[in-house]
């Protein structure tokens, strides 16, 4: 099962380094196709892979 603060907590960080990536990539003058997916990328990337890693999982109550 899915911890909801984790998630959101993760989402949050997450959501955080993609506005950064974007605000780099406008400072460095890219294109706009790469300035819309990039981020997007890093976000989609980083839960699928936070979730392979179980960060957002309940721990199992004793």
């Amino acid at each position: 099962m899915v911890s909801k603060p984790r998630l959101a907590l993760g989402m949050l960080i997450l959501a955080a380094l993609a506005g950064g990536l974007l605000a780099l990539l406008i400072s460095l003058d890219v294109g706009a196709f790469w300035a819309k997916t990039l981020p997007l990328v890093f976000l989609a990337g980083g839960a699928a892979f936070a979730q392979s890693l179980g960060l957002f999982n309940k721990a199992p109550k004793d």
